[in-house]
């Protein structure tokens, strides 16, 4: 089943005169307070923390920029071609091409989570702006056989929402960064690696990195997307055999 939709123009909810209105919906897709399950994970930080590879704030430095370059590497390609194509038979496409990439259980059920969690929320928070969000997740959910179509994969479905929202596909790439770090470093605190102050210290000085990061990886196809710290993923693999868990991966 192929969901095809023509996405209309996100100014149409808005006054013409206000274009400025829309911008309050993009700032939402960023907020912290957006219940997608971001902050139930940490992104193999807390196995890595029990693996003895993180145990001080120069290590979750090392860590975090590891990470932000493998997101590009592997998830950004993703990112962006869903933000460039935002209809529902590319969604589709991407979210299985991405279901064959991941190589661990754990950041592949993290994903398919926090996507559908996204999904969910943002057809009901965007619906007078873009129903076909709604239309197209509804339509996903259900089929002829009875089966689900999708994995709901959390990067195709962001950049998804970013075109959807009328975002570019370069801001959509730098914000899904943004989202990736904000998230590490807030496990981090969880995890009393680092004290609240200093990771809002650490977050402003790895924004460089980050962006350095987006330039080197942005705007390439699905096809050029690859794993480059094959470590990471193992250790992120190996969360489900931790004696005490906080987080979910």
């Amino acid at each position: 089943m192929e969901i095809d939709m023509e996405i209309e123009n996100p100014n149409n909810g808005f006054d013409s005169s206000d274009s400025a209105a829309l911008q309050w919906s993009q700032w939402q897709l960023l907020d912290s307070i957006l219940p997608t399950g971001g902050f139930a994970h940490s992104l193999g930080l807390e196995a890595a923390i029990q693996a003895h590879l993180v145990s001080t704030p120069q290590h979750l430095q090392t860590f975090i920029t590891h990470l932000l370059d493998n997101t590009g590497s592997l998830l950004l390609p993703y990112v962006y071609s869903a933000a460039m194509s935002p209809d529902g038979q590319t969604w589709h496409k991407l979210d299985k091409m991405l279901d064959a990439t991941l190589t661990n259980q754990v950041s592949r059920k993290a994903s398919a989570v926090q996507g559908s969690a996204l999904m969910r929320v943002a057809a009901a928070v965007y619906s007078e702006i873009q129903p076909c969000l709604k239309i197209m997740r509804d339509a996903s959910l259900c089929s002829t056989s009875g089966k689900v179509l999708v994995c709901f994969h959390h990067a195709p479905i962001f950049g998804l929402v970013c075109g959807v929202l009328g975002i570019d596909g370069t801001t959509a790439q730098r914000a899904y960064m943004y989202t990736t770090m904000r998230d590490v470093i807030s496990a981090a605190t969880r995890l009393n690696l680092v004290g609240p102050l200093a990771a809002a210290v650490l977050q402003h000085r790895m924004a460089k990195v980050a962006e350095a990061l987006v330039l080197k990886w942005m705007n390439r196809t699905v096809e050029e997307s690859c794993q480059i710290a094959p470590l990471l993923d193992t250790v992120q693999g190996c969360h489900p055999y931790l004696f005490s868990r906080l987080f979910c991966s």
